[in-house]
């Protein structure tokens, strides 16, 4: 699938049809899902977890949060927990989480998979998960965008647990790609991302000024907005025109079948091929790359300067 340009993009025109069905064909490249720790996984304790942050100390990865009862376990109350460097960089106090507690061996008390839990992102997120549910089905085997043809309308959460919406980026042009943060082959995500870098440079020296960066995850269940934010803080990405953005699986899921894009989990193994799309200032895709060969000068050329 490399290379495809504006001439060779009909033949994709059945693509969504058949993209489920290749689960057993060699893909583009996987990406390896770190095993699990068997032993931790039988004595550590899971809770799902509700409340209101009421304090962050980024400095000490901690945040205060006023949770509500936690079934089976404890009732409502404040408390402290430990938790990554990239939660403590996006939560903020007086917002409404969802998290899983983690109970460790000794008893301590961990907070990972931190989701926003206000109402009107949650809704607004459902609503769009909802809309491009419809949208791909009514489309069929149409599914598949073709260059000439606009991006579908979504709304996902960026790497600060904000809600991001399709229609947020009209007026500026985007270069977006697919993404899973713990792949370890260095020649797929790494690589991705690395050239992601090398464009968002590229733009700013050729004094491209409206352009926007998005890295969709492929991995939602993992990758939530704290993994995402630290993902993009070890890397030192500059998020001023670069964003990373996670949501529901099923809207995930939609997105890559309008893009053409193929990730599966075969076991431990997140088997995927890899897409970078350019989009205008209108939301018209104007070109795309498929595989991890492309050459962030060829999208700066493609940009427009104004």
């Amino acid at each position: 699938m490399e290379g495809i340009n504006p001439t060779g993009a009909r033949f994709m025109r059945v693509l969504p049809a058949v993209l489920m069905a290749m689960a057993g064909v060699a893909l583009a490249g996987g990406c390896a899902k770190p095993a699990e720790d068997g032993a931790a996984a039988t004595v550590e304790k899971r809770y799902p977890l509700t409340g209101e942050v009421v304090s962050v100390d980024a400095a000490h990865r901690s945040v205060t949060v006023s949770h509500d009862a936690v079934t089976g376990l404890m009732p409502a109350m404040v408390m402290d927990f430990p938790v990554s460097a990239g939660d403590a960089a996006a939560v903020r106090p007086g917002e409404r989480i969802r998290a899983e507690l983690v109970i460790d061996p000794s008893g301590a008390g961990r907070l990972e998979s931190i989701w926003p839990d206000d109402r009107i992102s949650a809704e607004a997120v459902a609503a769009g998960a909802l809309q491009l549910r419809q949208d791909t089905h009514e489309r069929g085997n149409q599914a598949f965008r073709e260059i000439g043809e606009n991006v579908p309308d979504f709304a996902l959460y960026n790497q600060d647990g904000k809600v991001v919406r399709s229609g947020n980026f009209r007026g500026r042009q985007v270069m977006l790609n697919f993404i899973y943060t713990r792949c370890p082959l260095a020649n797929m995500c790494p690589a991705s991302t690395a050239k992601m870098m090398a464009a968002q440079r590229l733009a700013r020296e050729a004094g491209v000024r409206n352009i926007q960066f998005v890295s969709i995850t492929l991995d939602p269940a993992y990758d939530t907005p704290g993994v995402l934010r630290e993902y993009a803080n070890v890397r030192g990405i500059d998020t001023g025109n670069f964003m990373f953005l996670t949501g529901p699986e099923g809207a995930i899921r939609d997105l890559l079948t309008q893009f053409g894009v193929i990730a599966e989990f075969d076991g431990g193994i997140l088997k995927h091929t890899l897409a970078t799309l350019l989009i205008d200032p209108r939301g018209r895709i104007i070109w795309r790359s498929d595989g991890s060969s492309w050459d962030p000068r060829e999208f700066v050329a493609r940009m427009n300067r104004s």
